[in-house]
């Protein structure tokens, strides 16, 4: 595990707001915050900054991971000064929100994501220079590394919050990646299959991995493996050699990677 010493993780989700930091026994301590939904993320957090015991501490570092919408730009063509024009095309947007982005150099890309301006705000007052991240950056990472292993294509799916990340990766980059909104498993095994077909993948010889939080796990791996032979799951306590913080509840495999692989 990387040294995390003196370091805050905000996790900002798409329904979710979460704070992670490696305690005085070297265990990971992740905390969920009740959202008021009546109010802002932007006014969440700051009724967190007042109440949550975590924020009382004082940090050296603070990493925000947002789970947000992606745009994808190939590193060579990426100019930040084009990014909010290519963002604004691509998804609806507006004046409410700020656009970030994360340099991912192993996969010769950039991704760019929107939060909430009032809520860049409230962190931006409350912490010196913090550092923002698109959450699922260590798991394009890591999925990447492991696609390496064996000589079968493979398409990996990471789901989270009703959202599913499909990616494929080759000679150093996304071959493929794309983004669905995911309600049960009908859609899930719809899109799965779509972007299988679409790149002519074997239904014998190739493999899928679906790894997080996936909707209706067990309805998909059946359905799935009646078109796809080779469907896996893969689980953070056999990825991660039974690590402590895989035996955490409700920890995102974004934050479990970060911790393991680091950012």
């Amino acid at each position: 595990m990387t040294n995390n010493r003196q370091r805050l993780i905000i996790r900002v989700g798409r329904g979710s707001l979460a704070f992670s930091t490696v305690v005085a026994t070297n265990e990971v301590r992740y905390d969920t915050y009740a959202l008021n939904s009546s109010i802002s993320m932007a006014a969440n957090l700051r009724e967190a900054l007042r109440t949550e015991p975590l924020l009382a501490d004082s940090y050296e570092r603070v990493l925000v991971a947002v789970d947000a919408t992606i745009l994808m730009i190939p590193i060579e063509l990426y100019h930040e000064e084009e990014q909010e024009m290519l963002y604004s095309h691509t998804f609806t947007t507006g004046e409410h929100q700020v656009l970030l982005h994360s340099v991912v150099p192993e996969l010769n890309c950039v991704a760019v994501y929107a939060m909430p301006r009032d809520l860049y705000g409230v962190i931006e007052e409350s912490f010196p220079h913090p550092s923002y991240t698109a959450s699922s950056l260590p798991v394009w990472r890591h999925l990447h590394q492991r696609s390496y292993t064996g000589q079968r294509s493979k398409l990996y799916a990471y789901c989270h919050e009703r959202c599913m990340e499909v990616m494929a990766f080759g000679q150093n980059r996304f071959k493929f990646y794309n983004a669905f909104t995911v309600n049960n498993a009908d859609d899930t095994l719809y899109y799965l299959l779509a972007v299988w077909q679409q790149h002519a993948l074997d239904a014998h010889h190739d493999e899928l991995y679906l790894v997080g939080e996936i909707v209706d796990s067990k309805a998909l791996i059946e359905r799935a493996s009646e078109f796809i032979r080779r469907v896996f799951t893969i689980l953070p306590s056999g990825e991660f050699n039974r690590s402590p913080i895989t035996q955490l509840a409700d920890v995102p495999y974004d934050i479990i990677t970060l911790y393991m692989k680091g950012r």
